[in-house]
C-alpha cells in the first residue's frame, strides 16, 4: 500500500463555479444551478457563498430561497459543463497512465510510475495538474494525494477550495482518527446512527472495534469498516476505457518569441507522446497544434495522414509545418502544446510516413 501514489482531483463547485467565470456579475454572490423554484426545483450545485447559508445540493429550491432570499439561480447549462469536464479529462491524461473517473468533476489518477520515470513527487504533479486546470479553464480544483484511493478522496475535501493535502503513509492514522465515522465509505445517517448508539463518533473510536465486534454488529459490512478504519484500500485505480486522446503542453513563464526555442519545446513534447503511445501500444491518427498567446486568444491547427503511427521525429516534422500556419512570427508564444488522436493498437508493422 505505502508504494502507491494516488491523486484524488475534485473540482470546487464545479456547475456553479462555471457559472460565476462566465457571468461576472455573480461571482461573489449566492448562487445555486437548478430547476426553476416554481417548479419544484432542486438545487444539482451551490456556490460557496451560498453554501454559508446552509444551501447544499439535494435540497429543494423553496428551501434554499428560504435560507437566502437574495439567492441567484442559473439553469443547468450540461453542453458547457461536459465540455469544460473534457477538458479537465485531457489533462489528467497528461499525468497520468490510470485515470478513474467517478463523476463529471471528480477522477482518481495513479502517478506511481509517472513519479518514478520523471523523479518528481506527487505531490508537484498534483500541483502541476491544479495549475494546469486554472489555466486551461479559470476553474479551481482541490488535490488529495495519498497511498490509497479512500485516503485521496477523503484528503481532497479537507481544505476546498482550492486545496491540496497530502497524507503520507506514516501519517494515515494520525489523519483518520479525529475524523467523524460518517467519513468512512459506506457509513451513512443510519449507519452513522447505529454506531452512535454504541458509543463511536470518530474514526479513531471505530478502529477499537475489533473484527469479530464489527462482523457481530454488521455482517460482512463490518470486514470494510475495520480495513477503512485503518487506512487500509488496495482497490486498483481503474482504468475506465482507453484514452481517446494524448496531449501535452507548456505554459512558459515568460512569453517566448525565439523560433529556435519553440522548436525545441516541440521535439520534446512529441518525442514525450512518442513515449507515451509507445508504452500504451498506440499508434496515432491525428497530430494537432495548440499555440496561446499572451491575450490568451488559442489557434490550434490538426493534420491527420492515411497510416496512423507514434514515430517522434515525424510527429515533430507535422507539428513544425503546422506551426507555419499560425501567426507566432508575428506574435509572443505563452502556451504551446501537441496532442494526438485517431488512437489505434499497435498491431503490427506499418509505414510510417503519411501523415
Amino acid at each position: 500500500m505505502s508504494g502507491r501514489k494516488i491523486i484524488h482531483i475534485d473540482m470546487d463547485a464545479f456547475f456553479a463555479s462555471v457559472e460565476q467565470r462566465d457571468f461576472p456579475h455573480l461571482r461573489g454572490q449566492p448562487l445555486v444551478v437548478g430547476g426553476n423554484r416554481a417548479h419544484r426545483g432542486v438545487v444539482a450545485a451551490a456556490s460557496y457563498e451560498a453554501r454559508k447559508f446552509g444551501i447544499h445540493s439535494a435540497m429543494s429550491m423553496g428551501e434554499a430561497y428560504r435560507l437566502c432570499p437574495h439567492l441567484k439561480r442559473q439553469p443547468h447549462r450540461m453542453d458547457v459543463y461536459r465540455q469544460e469536464s473534457e477538458t479537465i479529462r485531457e489533462i489528467f491524461e497528461n499525468y497520468a497512465d490510470r485515470v478513474q473517473p467517478l463523476s463529471i468533476d471528480e477522477a482518481f489518477l495513479d502517478v506511481t510510475e509517472r513519479s518514478v520515470e520523471e523523479g518528481v513527487t506527487a505531490t508537484k504533479l498534483a500541483a502541476r495538474i491544479k495549475q494546469d486546470i486554472y489555466q486551461e479553464t479559470r476553474l479551481t480544483a482541490s488535490a488529495g494525494v495519498a497511498p490509497n484511493k479512500f485516503i485521496a478522496k477523503v484528503a481532497s475535501d479537507m481544505n476546498k477550495p482550492d486545496g491540496l493535502t497530502v497524507i503520507q503513509p506514516h501519517q494515515v492514522q494520525q489523519f483518520l482518527d479525529p475524523l467523524p465515522v460518517k467519513k468512512i465509505w459506506g457509513v451513512g445517517p443510519a449507519t452513522a446512527k447505529r454506531l452512535h448508539r454504541l458509543g463511536i463518533d470518530t474514526v479513531g473510536e471505530l478502529r477499537m472495534l475489533t473484527l469479530e465486534e464489527l462482523a457481530d454488529e454488521f455482517g460482512k459490512q463490518g470486514l470494510h469498516y475495520y480495513r477503512l478504519s485503518r487506512g487500509i484500500d488496495n482497490r486498483p485505480v481503474e482504468k475506465r476505457g482507453r484514452a481517446k486522446s494524448l496531449s501535452t503542453e507548456n505554459t512558459f513563464s515568460q512569453n517566448i518569441r525565439d523560433p529556435q526555442e519553440l522548436t525545441k519545446h516541440i521535439r520534446s513534447q512529441c518525442e514525450e507522446l512518442s513515449r507515451r503511445l509507445k508504452k500504451s501500444g498506440l499508434l496515432a491518427a491525428t497530430l494537432t497544434l495548440k499555440v496561446r498567446y499572451p491575450d490568451f486568444e488559442t489557434v490550434t491547427r490538426s493534420q491527420t495522414g492515411g497510416t496512423p503511427s507514434r514515430d517522434a521525429e515525424l510527429f515533430q516534422k507535422t507539428a513544425l509545418e503546422l506551426l507555419e500556419k499560425t501567426d507566432y512570427l508575428g506574435r509572443a508564444v505563452r502556451l504551446l502544446g501537441v496532442g494526438v488522436s485517431g488512437l489505434v493498437d499497435d498491431d503490427g508493422p506499418r509505414q510510417l510516413l503519411l501523415f
